[in-house]
């Protein structure tokens, strides 16, 4: 096979939104694909930079709509839209037959649940397309890379899952056990871009607020499909743009040493780039605009209690970065090409 000398051509949906902006930030760098068309909603019609002024000419790019047509042509389609969005349009270019010559990475969550019953349960609605469900690889890289590698549909990771199941995962492999209890805090542009009363300025500034409580957030089945565990998860609402920091607390074995959890989490990671286990807590501003993962491990072995925190960018890691991760892995490129690694400081 003569090896592609040419870019892949990618289309971009849901452009105006944060992760879509994202990602069409740090695959402008990417010596291997080439972002040559762009949709969005309310967007269509316009130009990148209407939506992103900042981008001044750079920003020329026309927007259009996410039709059929749109697809044709590309290698690679990556969808940044609202939840239910993403499920139909599959299904649409699936009848055309066109995602036979396509490969997709949803950033959003219509394909991230396998089972259909949990999904209704968790969406309120039936899948719209289950056979193509079928397809997709969860991709949530550290776990399921081999997959990722020949996936035809990639269901990208929500956030607050992607922080909480790095951390747990070293902890059940330490032998812990029980419920998972994540405590977790995002960044305001987690909630998208989309106007709502929660998210205005003077509802977030100097407050900080619980919310989807008592098991009722949409990603809290998806952490017990990854880590086939029950999952007590309470996530907050911090006054700040982007950043994330989970709290995952385990009951752990008698008997378990700190040097034992700590070896646990090195063996797990010791050869994963973007996860980084060290010795001090991390902040979010440890790895604001990267791709990474900062892991800090403690145990309390006076009430049996391990922990595992966890910060990453819930616009890096947790969506646009990770994405190109799995992009990565999908074309056999080099797993960090185009993903920052050193953070936005101070």
């Amino acid at each position: 096979m003569t090896p592609r000398t040419s870019p892949l051509r990618v289309g971009l949906a849901g452009v105006t939104g944060y992760a879509g902006f994202e990602a069409w930030r740090l695959l402008q760098t990417h010596p291997h694909f080439e972002v040559v068309r762009l949709a969005a909603g309310r967007g269509a019609g316009s130009t990148l930079a209407d939506s992103w002024p900042a981008l001044g000419p750079a920003g020329s790019m026309p927007i259009g709509k996410l039709t059929i047509d749109f697809a044709r042509g590309l290698d690679v389609l990556v969808l940044a839209l609202p939840h239910g969005l993403s499920a139909p349009y599959m299904a649409s270019l699936k009848a055309e037959g066109i995602l036979d010559t396509l490969r997709v990475l949803d950033l959003g969550g219509d394909f991230r649940l396998q089972n259909t019953m949990t999904y209704a349960e968790a969406y309120g609605a039936r899948h719209p397309c289950p056979e193509i469900l079928e397809q997709a690889v969860y991709g949530l890289t550290e776990f399921h890379r081999s997959a990722i590698a020949t996936a035809p549909l990639v269901a990208n990771p929500g956030c607050y899952p992607t922080a909480t199941a790095l951390g747990a995962r070293i902890l059940l492999a330490a032998g812990c056990g029980g419920p998972v209890h994540a405590s977790c805090v995002s960044g305001v542009s987690g909630a998208g871009r989309k106007p709502g009363s929660r998210t205005l300025y003077c509802e977030v500034q100097d407050s900080v607020v619980p919310y989807g409580v008592g098991g009722t957030h949409r990603h809290v089945p998806e952490m017990e499909q990854e880590l086939c565990s029950p999952v007590i998860f309470t996530p907050h609402l911090i006054p700040a743009i982007r950043g994330m920091l989970a709290t995952v607390t385990m009951a752990a074995p008698s008997g378990l040493t700190l040097e034992q959890l700590q070896a646990a989490g090195q063996e797990l990671y010791a050869d994963e780039p973007l996860v980084m286990v060290r010795d001090v807590p991390p902040a979010t501003r440890d790895v604001r605009g990267t791709g990474l993962s900062h892991i800090h491990l403690c145990l309390d072995p006076v009430r049996h209690v391990a922990q595992a925190f966890v910060a990453i960018d819930n616009l890096g890691k947790g969506a646009a970065g990770q994405g190109l991760q799995n992009l990565n892995v999908m074309f056999g490129f080099p797993e960090t090409l185009g993903i920052p690694t050193i953070p936005l400081l101070p």
